[in-house]
């Protein structure tokens, strides 16, 4: 940042006078889905619908403009509705004029199709979640799925994968955690990203592959990914009512959907251990993380604490986790990767969360101060497309929890979306601005704060100037 070039090292191939920017090491976000970011981003984008009829406007612009191909939608939540449902497939069927219609939920754990969509595959009717309104969770939702992520061709794909590293580079992300897996994903598309990440300059690709068992492990490691984790599902989430609980659901006469036990989640983090992989699992609900964390109790049991502290295995999301569960991702080192965007938009006492467990249970979600001070590692991200990528917004969210004493100081919480990224990744000479670590940092206009780090929320979020990864820039500002 000096203006002096001569106090620069002789070999440096070239010298930027910053004049007073702020250098930071990288974000990293550690849970992403790319190909969905992507359709976010350029497709029918649903997060902004006031109401039910307004989501079915959208619909039926988005129909027009893709005059009879597929459409595909994502971010409605009812929640917010004055109607408090979504909407139906006879409504889309009017919507969209007949088509063939895909919606994800912001949570992507439910969606609505239309019946063009379902009449391409009538053995749904049997599967767990069906409905006949055409809102499907569960396996259901994951058939639908399949068929929507079909319909993507492999240029379109790459197109969409190429807009959302380039949405994080120029968001100062150095590196972003690929969520991938059979019922999110294909190993199709895993694989085209990773080429696309080996062939273009942009963000680091860590790559995760959330298959069960000893066929996940093998796919895992033969797709290059460095664990069989990420979204291998203990349970579905709270918006879709689908997150395993200890006691019902306040507004649901139900407790949710357990999709592991303890039992099936030991077998698979010794299978990864074995070889050297991180295990991993999708836990949101206290019963989901209850079997999570006595399964990894249970593997600790066989192999021992080191073993399982070396392999470094990590829980996605871990928002509704007692302090024994706590007590036990600690011990045995596992990461913890959390979404702060998600208490910011449905935490505290009065939001989506209170109203689907009551205000008692609500604010004891996403409790990363009592997480960071038994020693977990934290690291941030974004599950984009269920939020956007946002990482100062991110920051920002872990320091002003909705609940008082859970969020994290600012020092931490950076800390968390840049070094912990790594962390969780198990590179621990990155995320750090030092002599001899990668050269992966960014480059930020300061705004009027005091240090410059986190703006005021009337500033909105720093322009990043630069980013580099590994010494070679992937981002420059206009």
């Amino acid at each position: 940042m000096g203006r002096d070039p001569a106090r620069h090292v002789d070999e440096a191939d070239a010298v930027v006078d910053l004049d007073g920017a702020l250098v930071t090491a990288a974000f990293v976000d550690a849970h992403v889905h790319a190909t969905s970011t992507g359709l976010a981003l350029e497709g029918l984008d649903l997060t902004g619908a006031t109401d039910l009829a307004d989501c079915l406007r959208r619909v039926e612009a988005a129909g027009r403009r893709a005059r009879g191909g597929v459409l595909l939608g994502h971010g409605w939540d009812e929640t917010g509705w004055p109607e408090h449902r979504p909407p139906t497939r006879q409504e889309l069927d009017r919507a969209s004029y007949g088509g063939v219609v895909y919606l994800s939920r912001v949570d992507v754990h439910s969606a609505v199709v239309s019946s063009a969509l379902l009449a391409t595959v009538p053995e749904v009717r049997g599967e767990a979640g069906w409905s006949e309104s055409g809102h499907l969770t569960r396996d259901a939702h994951h058939v639908v799925r399949r068929v929507a992520r079909e319909s993507i061709t492999p240029g379109h794909r790459r197109a969409l994968q190429r807009a959302t590293l380039r949405r994080a580079a120029a968001l100062g992300i150095g590196s972003v955690h690929e969520m991938a897996g059979p019922d999110i994903s294909s190993a199709e598309d895993l694989s085209a990203l990773l080429a696309l990440a080996g062939e273009e300059s942009g963000p680091d690709v860590v790559a995760y592959w959330g298959e069960m068992g000893e066929a996940g492990v093998a796919r895992a490691s033969e797709l290059g990914a460095a664990g069989a984790a990420g979204d291998l599902f203990a349970d579905g989430s709270i918006g879709s009512h689908t997150a395993a609980l200890r006691q019902p659901y306040a507004d649901a006469d139900h407790a949710g959907h357990a999709y592991l036990n303890a039992a099936q989640v030991r077998d698979h983090v010794l299978a990864c251990t074995r070889v050297g992989l991180q295990a991993g699992f999708h836990a949101i609900g206290d019963g989901a993380l209850d079997a999570v964390t006595a399964g990894l109790a249970e593997a600790a049991d066989r192999v021992g604490d080191e073993a399982l502290r070396a392999a470094r295995h990590r829980v996605e999301h871990v928002e509704m986790v007692s302090p024994e569960a706590i007590r036990t991702l600690a011990r045995l080192g596992v990461v913890a990767s959390v979404q702060p965007a998600f208490d910011r938009l449905w935490g505290g006492a009065d939001g989506m969360y209170a109203e689907r467990l009551g205000a008692r249970r609500a604010v004891t979600l996403n409790p990363y101060a009592a997480l960071s001070a038994a020693g977990v590692v934290l690291a941030l991200g974004s599950d984009s497309p269920v939020t956007p990528i946002d990482p100062w917004g991110a920051v920002r969210a872990a320091v002003e929890h909705r609940t008082p004493g859970s969020g994290l100081d600012l020092a931490a919480a950076f800390a968390a979306h840049t070094r912990g990224g790594w962390q969780a990744a198990r590179d621990d000479a990155a995320g750090v601005l030092a002599a001899g670590a990668p050269a992966t940092f960014a480059v930020w206009a300061r705004s009027g704060t005091a240090g410059g780090l986190l703006p005021e929320p009337d500033e909105g979020t720093p322009d990043c100037l630069h980013t580099v990864v590994r010494g070679a820039p992937v981002h420059t500002s206009d």
